[in-house]
């Protein structure tokens, strides 16, 4: 970990002086951006590379990019006996069933829609599982992750792990500096061919501060419990020429983490972070967009946790305070805001992996979070006006409400409206996967010709999704939780890390897009952006008007 926060401490440091300082003769033949030249020069500088090596191995020992993962055996101690079982539900009776048994057993739910739970447990705690289910449920479950044990699932997911096809037997890894004939620039980018630990996060968000001080400022959402910040990029430029009285900023949050095992939702922040930072000026549409609005990116509202999932426990889902029983730390963030907040269901229960505290915002780290963004409205001039809550797992584009399937939000239309929009522009962005778009209780609606509403598998009182959308009048509150749909749940192979950023992506500069009135009923955008300086390396979103179109022909019926 020193190794980390030394190598990206030099990397800053080194900024300045790179930038005036790459000679033109350096320069890749096939004109790489000159971010990409700028780190690849700080890269060459700290490893010694000679300009015309394109791949380098970093030492396995006191590398900043060596394996972070705990070694095979203490996962196998920990998590050896345990396994992940889905269950298909079709009834009322079942999910009842199955939510009450989960709940006396303590089980950890790690997934749930219309169709199927998931659920972590001990393998001999199985047949007292399968003794309090009717029968219907107890041949209509599979294990997940079949042909590996949990323990070895985390194993060769954890960073720069043995599982990775690109890692060379020897125990070294392989960084490709420069684009190669059978990879894009942003498959080659060192920070997102791994997930990356909180200490080199944030000195990764300084580096760019350093590099674009035009349009990147930090910010701190506020201090954990255990005393970390909870770092955040503000990511916008204001026209320099408008002489008219400026109102409210309006501004977008995109935050993730706040399930500390969710790594993937952190590692997406800051792809779809970097990505707008690196296209802005070269990007016309990007360029508009962060014009139009400031953009607060938060990788982790849950740094304790996140922090704890690297060192500690790679399945841990709450934040680390610390709670009536002494054995069972952590509150769940995402039930802890103070509206509909259910924590009566799991008061009596510290050691639930959905525990809401003893009282509204008990969770540090949600009430930091809620003092802030009331701040920027009372005493910064600041309008929020989306809100991008990112999770995993399931691919689903969930809106308001959470708390209740038979209470509608007064706006359900629009939510309605942009749901369907960003699940679209997903799934028509390259190689991008299929989201379902529904509001965020209907993971227990099963639809059979009538809807019928399931009992919850947890409560969904007090969530970031309905306190933003009711409490600070964001209309458009999302909670989209990404990649995959139960074949590694939270332990999602780095390989996904990038195609998950790009279908995040399009799905970004979509919601920017529909909220600047670019793209809705009336208007539609062309799917050729033009471009300002060289070509962006990310294609714009595709099938904008095909989009749009469809949202007309839903509108009409």
């Amino acid at each position: 970990m020193r190794a980390d926060i030394l190598t990206l401490a030099t990397l800053i440091s080194l900024t300045t002086a790179l930038v005036a300082d790459i000679p033109s003769s350096s320069r890749p033949e096939n004109n790489l951006r000159p971010w990409r030249r700028i780190s690849d020069q700080i890269i060459r500088k700290i490893w010694r590379i000679p300009e015309k090596q394109n791949v380098f191995t970093a030492p396995k020992v006191d590398s900043s990019l060596a394996n972070h993962g705990l070694p095979l055996g203490k996962l196998q101690a920990r998590y050896g006996e345990d396994m992940v079982l889905r269950f298909n539900i079709s009834t009322p009776k079942e999910a009842s069933a199955l939510a009450e048994a989960s709940s006396i057993l303590f089980l950890d739910v790690w997934e749930f829609t219309e169709d199927w739970v998931d659920i972590r447990m001990a393998k001999d705690v199985v047949p007292s599982l399968l003794g309090l289910l009717p029968d219907s449920l107890k041949h209509s479950h599979r294990p997940l992750m079949r042909d590996f044990s949990l323990a070895e699932t985390i194993f060769d997911t954890q960073p720069s792990s043995g599982s990775d096809p690109s890692a060379p037997s020897n125990g070294l890894k392989t960084f490709t500096l420069g684009p190669s004939s059978s990879s894009k620039v942003h498959e080659n980018n060192i920070f997102f061919s791994d997930y990356q630990p909180l200490s080199v996060i944030t000195h990764w968000m300084q580096l760019l501060r350093s590099l674009f001080p035009t349009h990147v400022r930090l910010a701190n959402i506020g201090i954990s419990y255990e005393g970390r910040d909870i770092p955040a990029m503000r990511v916008g430029v204001h026209p320099k020429n408008n002489d008219k009285p400026s109102g409210p900023r309006k501004t977008i949050i995109i935050s993730g983490g706040s399930h500390a095992r969710e790594w993937i939702s952190v590692s997406t922040v800051n792809y779809v972070a970097w990505s707008l930072i690196t296209s802005f000026g070269k990007s016309r549409s990007v360029t508009e967009l962060l014009e139009a609005f400031d953009w607060i990116f938060i990788p982790t509202l849950n740094p304790d946790g996140y922090v704890y999932s690297w060192e500690t426990d790679r399945l841990w889902r709450k934040n680390r305070q610390p709670t009536s029983l002494r054995f069972c730390n952590g509150v769940d963030l995402d039930r802890s805001f103070n509206f509909k907040w259910d924590g009566e269901s799991s008061r009596g229960n510290p050691c639930s992996e959905s525990y809401a505290g003893e009282a509204p915002f008990e969770g540090v780290e949600a009430k930091r979070f809620a003092d802030w963004a009331k701040n920027e409205t009372e005493n910064h001039n600041v309008e929020f006006v989306g809100f991008l809550d990112l999770h995993s797992y399931s691919q689903q584009v969930l809106y308001p409400y959470s708390f209740s399937c038979t209470e509608s939000p007064p706006t359900l239309e629009n939510l309605e409206e942009l749901a369907l929009g960003l699940a679209k522009a997903i799934r028509v962005s390259h190689g991008g996967y299929k989201y379902k778009a529904t509001s965020a209780c209907q993971g227990n609606v099963a639809m059979t010709g009538v809807k019928k509403i399931f009992p919850r598998m947890e409560s969904g009182g007090g969530s970031a999704l309905d306190w933003f959308y009711h409490e600070l009048r964001v209309n458009y509150a999302y909670q989209i939780k990404l990649r995959d749909t139960g074949s590694y749940g939270f332990l999602l192979p780095k390989d996904n890390i990038i195609p998950t950023g790009k279908e995040m992506l399009h799905a970004v500069k979509y919601f920017g897009k529909y909220l600047a009135g670019e793209i809705g009923l009336a208007d539609t955008a062309s799917s050729e952006e033009p471009q300002l300086k060289d070509p962006e390396p990310e294609p714009e979103i595709e099938d904008v008007e095909d989009v749009a179109s469809e949202l007309r022909r839903r509108r009409r019926r």
